[in-house]
């Protein structure tokens, strides 16, 4: 356990990794997105991890990257820090699963958008409402997961999806109650362990060989 970042693992090669910032909306500080880096590593040089589940604690997956700190720096300087978050996430050799408790936006939209397979609870939010800041979304990462028409809304207008819209334009595969989450996102990170040997990472390899090139400098 750390202050930014819970992770259990199970008997099942199954681990779950919990933003833990919920008093900040589990804002991505440099310092949670260093413990990202760190703990998905670890999980992939782990033989008896086959599969990762993400999650946030409290109401909300994740608010994005910590305006506190983007204020109070430079933004820039911080968005160029966190390339090697973004490439730990978006390259992770293992099947990592979003379980979206609640709103992601911005840099959180972003995390769950770079996940395999997402899962939203009805109380999820998703969207970049950044732009209406000044602050560009990942066009080409939401458009290589919900196509180009929903990508260039999204994109363009920062509004908010609830997870009923989230499902339709394909950003989520499941919605399920909130009380639900937790056991639907572990049953299905157990199919995926359980197949067998080798399966789940050559599987993630071939998505891997087929994603636009994100994150690479």
């Amino acid at each position: 356990m750390t202050e930014s970042l819970v992770v259990r693992e199970d008997r099942d090669g199954v681990a779950a990794l919990t933003l833990n910032r919920p008093g900040k909306r589990n804002a991505l500080s440099r310092a949670m997105r260093n413990e990202v880096v760190c703990r998905l590593d670890e999980l992939e040089n782990d033989d008896a991890v086959q599969v990762a589940i993400l999650t946030g604690a409290g109401p909300a997956f994740c608010a994005g990257f910590d305006r506190d700190e983007l204020a109070s720096g430079d933004a820039a300087e911080i968005f160029a820090d966190a390339m090697a978050y973004h490439r730990s996430v978006y390259t992770f050799a293992k099947p990592l699963l979003a379980a979206v408790n609640g709103p992601a936006l911005g840099g959180g939209c972003d995390l769950a958008a770079m996940c395999d397979v997402r899962i939203a609870a009805s109380t999820a939010v998703f969207g970049q409402p950044q732009v209406r800041f000044g602050a560009a979304a990942v066009y080409d990462l939401m458009r290589a997961v919900i196509g180009t028409g929903p990508a260039r809304e999204m994109c363009l207008t920062g509004r908010r999806y609830d997870a009923e819209e989230a499902h339709a334009i394909g950003l989520v595969e499941r919605v399920v109650e909130p009380d639900e989450l937790t056991a639907v996102a572990t049953e299905i990170a157990h199919e995926i362990a359980t197949l067998p040997e080798g399966m789940a990472r050559a599987t993630k390899q071939s998505f891997l060989a087929g994603q636009p090139p994100l994150f690479t400098s």
